[in-house]
């Protein structure tokens, strides 16, 4: 994903959490008011703090938009980010074809020129995130500190961004 220059240290750090990682989840809701998650492969976070998808535009998700979720997660390296915001349909063609790659054909076989592609343009208002990127060590070392104590030693950063849109 393209990480733009972020305008705050909160929406910087988000960026550095989530620029590695290839998916996300999408969560909405159906026509029945049920939560349904799907797979999608963010472009593009810019500037202002969007997360930019490239979408079909006969997708049920474009009629949920007011409230969404979009969740990360890096098991390897013990990153998980989970997101609140609503989302908007977005035409521009050019910034289509700034965010289209090869890799989306398989979806949209005619490329940009496509008359169902759409973007999905996610705002986030909220962040909540688990940052646990220790070494093999560092693991070792807290397992064993936690024995010691008798109790369980937190190891993991957390935090969370409020008013995440005026960040």
């Amino acid at each position: 994903m393209e990480v733009a220059l972020q305008t705050s240290v909160e929406r910087t750090h988000l960026g550095n959490l989530i620029e590695s990682i290839s998916v996300a989840m999408l969560t909405t809701f159906d026509s029945r008011g049920a939560l349904i998650s799907c797979p999608m492969a963010p472009l593009e976070l810019c500037e202002e703090g969007a997360i930019w998808f490239l979408i079909d535009a006969n997708s049920e998700k474009l009629q949920y938009l007011k409230v969404l979720n979009l969740s990360f997660s890096d098991v390897a390296n013990g990153v998980y980010v989970s997101l609140s915001g609503y989302g908007e349909k977005i035409t521009d063609r050019a910034h289509i074809k700034s965010l289209w790659t090869p890799y989306n054909l398989p979806w949209f076989p005619d490329g940009t020129k496509s008359s169902d592609l759409l973007l999905l343009k996610f705002k986030p208002e909220s962040a909540e995130y688990w940052n646990a990127q220790l070494n093999k060590m560092e693991h070792m070392f807290g397992a064993y500190v936690s024995v010691v104590a008798k109790k369980p030693i937190d190891m993991i950063k957390q935090g969370s961004f409020n008013n995440f849109a005026q960040a």
